[in-house]
């Protein structure tokens, strides 16, 4: 099942399955794209034809072999891990309501999210307003999130 369902995202870029098969499928994918990766920076034909073998062992598909070997395998030449991304889509499937989930290949220049850092301003504010503006704390956290607010602002 995971080698049919590696060969159909290494061929068409993101498919829609289960959120668990696509849970179950990225390190899976992850590690065949490592080793194309691994051939492609390989000097010796021999290696690479090595991990090629490989590759073929786990995936059983010689068409999205050949793709990810050839071409997609530029797509992460810069990326150190994290090729895939699963998306929850919000329904479920009729016959068993099974949570449904699309996987796709993260693109070369997708830098993804940042997280943010600490308490948002927002939650600063309201802790100012629960608490008494008299108390050390209070005027503590004024102090702080001051200069946020100023960097909100600019």
């Amino acid at each position: 099942m995971l080698s049919n369902m590696a060969a159909s995202l290494i061929k068409h870029g993101r498919i829609q399955t289960t959120l668990t098969k696509a849970k179950a499928l990225r390190p899976f994918v992850e590690k065949v794209i490592t080793k194309a990766k691994q051939a492609a920076a390989k000097t010796e034909k021999k290696d690479a034809i090595h991990l090629r073998r490989l590759a073929l062992a786990d995936v059983r598909d010689e068409d999205a072999i050949t793709k990810l070997f050839n071409e997609s395998y530029k797509e992460f030449a810069n990326r150190s891990g994290g090729y895939t991304r699963i998306y929850k889509l919000g329904a479920q499937r009729q016959s068993d309501a099974a949570e449904m989930a699309l996987i796709e290949f993260v693109k070369a220049d997708d830098s993804g999210y940042k997280k943010s850092k600490g308490r948002s301003v927002r939650a600063k504010k309201v802790i100012l307003a629960k608490g008494d503006a008299n108390s050390e704390s209070a005027v503590l956290l004024a102090t702080q999130a001051k200069p946020v607010l100023d960097e909100v602002k600019s």
